[in-house]
């Protein structure tokens, strides 16, 4: 009688590509990759090695050691790199304190479909499709000294409250237009995630008697880890990498500073010394050291 083991195996047959098939996988998958190369991987190691040396940006016979001189420069010698620091660190705190709980509590009504839902997701979304140089733009014609709330308010330019050139609140005023793109796009992300959840994990916490507040706390935000890790991520990214909404309002005089637009200002007006380089790279650090940490932190509970 024959055994398990006397039994024929079956062949796996593997696919053999043709040469045209080997042509259009080259492709289609090494032009990505080269440009990807070129364009992201590239430029930034190049800014690393940059930002330790002197360079006009012209002749490449040009470039000179400096060491660690421009980060020293940076560090002791450049106060305004510390109220630059402030600032997004003030974005950041404000990003994930109020406007990014804002996006998930508008994305949670809005899956309960609430009253005129649809239109609050509309409304919501709209600032999304437009990048923050357009929505600098439009709160620039808004709130200048001679725009449209200063006229609506019937002050003439003397007397006009100048909303972005006041320290007092300029730094709110910002943040609350950033605010307006930012919360619609969390509330996006947030609604997609939502919209996954099994809903017979809800009704299993309503049977059990948990309040609609406890469901979310223990079932559905747990459930909803991806979506709370990019969510994380783009807080942070966001908050660190704001220099279009500020350049198009304030222009290269960058007057509420920020670590994007003292990058620009050094690489496009300090060339020699590179300090535009070094200020990349500590954005760079300070984007990406608190992304790995937690990301770290939450692989090791998956693993456990």
């Amino acid at each position: 009688m024959a055994t398990m083991t006397d039994r024929p195996k079956k062949s796996v047959r593997r696919r053999s590509f043709s040469g045209r098939d080997k042509v259009t996988l080259s492709f289609f998958i090494g032009i990505p990759t080269f440009l990807h190369l070129a364009l992201v991987w590239f430029p930034a190691f190049a800014t690393i090695l940059l930002s330790f040396t002197y360079w006009t940006g012209i002749r490449i016979e040009d470039i000179k050691w400096a060491g660690l001189d421009n980060y020293e420069n940076i560090f002791f010698n450049t106060p305004i790199f510390w109220d630059a620091l402030r600032v997004n660190v003030i974005w950041l705190f404000w990003f994930a304190l109020i406007a990014t709980p804002l996006g998930i509590l508008l994305a949670y009504q809005i899956d309960r479909e609430i009253r005129g839902h649809k239109f609050y997701q509309t409304a919501f979304y709209l600032p999304v499709v437009l990048s923050l140089a357009v929505i600098g733009v439009i709160w620039n014609f808004l709130l200048r000294p001679d725009g449209f709330v200063n006229g609506a308010l019937g002050l003439p330019i003397s007397e006009s409250v100048s909303f972005f050139g006041d320290d007092r609140y300029n730094i709110w005023v910002i943040l609350i237009i950033a605010s307006w793109r930012h919360i619609g796009y969390i509330m996006l992300l947030y609604l997609a995630g939502l919209k996954a959840v099994d809903m017979a994990l809800r009704e299993a916490a309503s049977i059990d008697g948990a309040t609609e507040w406890q469901t979310f706390r223990k079932v559905v935000f747990p459930a909803m880890k991806p979506v709370n890790i990019i969510v994380i991520v783009i807080t942070v990214v966001e908050s660190l990498r704001a220099f279009d909404l500020i350049y198009i309002i304030y222009g290269g005089s960058g007057g509420l500073p920020i670590l994007g637009v003292l990058v620009f200002q050094n690489i496009a007006g300090e060339g020699a010394s590179m300090k535009g380089a070094a200020y990349a790279v500590i954005l760079f650090l300070l984007s990406i050291v608190p992304i790995i940490a937690y990301l770290r932190q939450q692989f090791k509970e998956d693993v456990k």
